[in-house]
């Protein structure tokens, strides 16, 4: 028998023998994606909630800020930073992961699988990024339309990290364009894969270890060598994921899908990144348009190759080109998402 419930109990726990990943996990898995999908893409992260208790990965991030100021002294030698980034980011996933597990197995014990499904979709809708991407990149169109520069570089400057005060319209066009690229392969479908292959926990993993990136994987003097366990991580998870998106991307180019596909395979190895330059490619390849390239951080010049071989001057129009594509790679997966989960009830 695949699962019981326990009679005779108020306890509903499941007993799954080893065949369970696939007979029951990975179907509802693929359920409560397809769920939490389609409520981040509807309502996005709730306002009120925002508001009153903040966004989960707000949280994570105050935890990596503790960990950061208790473990990260410039007077440790190189070596012992990085013994307290690994031991750092070891704490970071037992904090945050442990829960995730706890409350997967206790909610398991007490409900339904059904209803244990539906519940987990929730906190798994607030860990994936359609909607808030669109918005903050679709904010930057707004401003240059409607302000001009200052209000592109306001907008743009919430979603990258370069200095934007340098940056003309082409420039913020492009970096809207990368943060649309690049974001959708870490906040939509890198989320979306650890989700379909370890549920709850396995998005919390991911987010934790991508959040500890954003903050702490820094080539600076001060995080070099205690967010190197971070980087490494980041780089390893997202491998996947990215080569997912680069795919995603250049499918729903429509008519320039040959396009992306020939700058994905002639310049995603080419970038710094060993991830960031798939879903960059692509884009460039299916927008005709140059990404990447060298870039100014906090007024230190970064060389970076060029993502494909179209034009460098992006404007407002490409950004909304760009939005489409996102949205259409966005449905492609999850068409993907669906194909998995039937696939899985059919042959599992």
């Amino acid at each position: 028998m695949l699962f019981q419930y326990s009679r005779g109990t108020p306890s509903r726990m499941m007993h799954f023998d080893g065949s369970s990943f696939w007979h029951v996990l990975f179907p509802a898995h693929a359920l409560i994606l397809l769920v939490a999908l389609c409520l981040d893409a509807g309502f996005g992260y709730p306002a009120l909630l925002q508001r009153r208790l903040g966004h989960p990965v707000q949280w994570i991030g105050a935890l990596i800020t503790l960990l950061e100021r208790c473990g990260n002294r410039p007077a440790f030698p190189p070596r012992l930073q990085r013994v307290f980034g690994i031991v750092s980011m070891i704490l970071l996933l037992a904090v945050t992961v442990l829960p995730a597990i706890g409350m997967t197995c206790l909610a398991l014990r007490w409900f339904p699988l059904w209803s244990v499904m539906l519940l987990s979709a929730l906190p798994v809708s607030a860990l994936i990024a359609q909607k808030s991407l669109y918005q903050h990149v679709a904010a930057v169109a707004e401003g240059l339309h409607r302000h001009g520069l200052s209000g592109g570089r306001e907008a743009v400057a919430m979603i990258v990290g370069r200095d934007v005060a340098v940056l003309d319209e082409a420039g913020i066009s492009r970096a809207a364009i990368e943060s649309l690229a690049e974001n959708f392969s870490d906040g939509v479908v890198a989320p979306a894969l650890w989700c379909l292959l370890a549920g709850l926990p396995g998005i919390v993993a991911y987010k934790a270890i991508n959040t500890a990136d954003s903050m702490i994987g820094h080539l600076s003097p001060r995080y070099a060598m205690f967010g190197w366990a971070a980087a490494r991580l980041d780089d390893l998870v997202n491998l996947p994921a990215s080569r997912l998106a680069a795919l995603c991307l250049a499918l729903a180019a429509r008519q320039r899908r040959a396009e992306a596909f020939t700058a994905i395979r002639r310049d995603a190895g080419l970038h710094r990144s060993p991830n960031a330059g798939w879903p960059e490619a692509a884009m460039a390849g299916a927008l005709g348009l140059r990404l990447a390239g060298p870039r100014l951080y906090h007024g230190v010049a970064v060389e970076d190759a060029w993502m494909g071989h179209g034009r460098k001057d992006a404007d407002v129009g490409d950004i909304l080109r760009a939005l489409g594509l996102f949205r259409r790679a966005c449905l492609l997966l999850w068409l993907l998402v669906l194909l998995t989960l039937i696939a899985a009830v059919a042959f599992g």
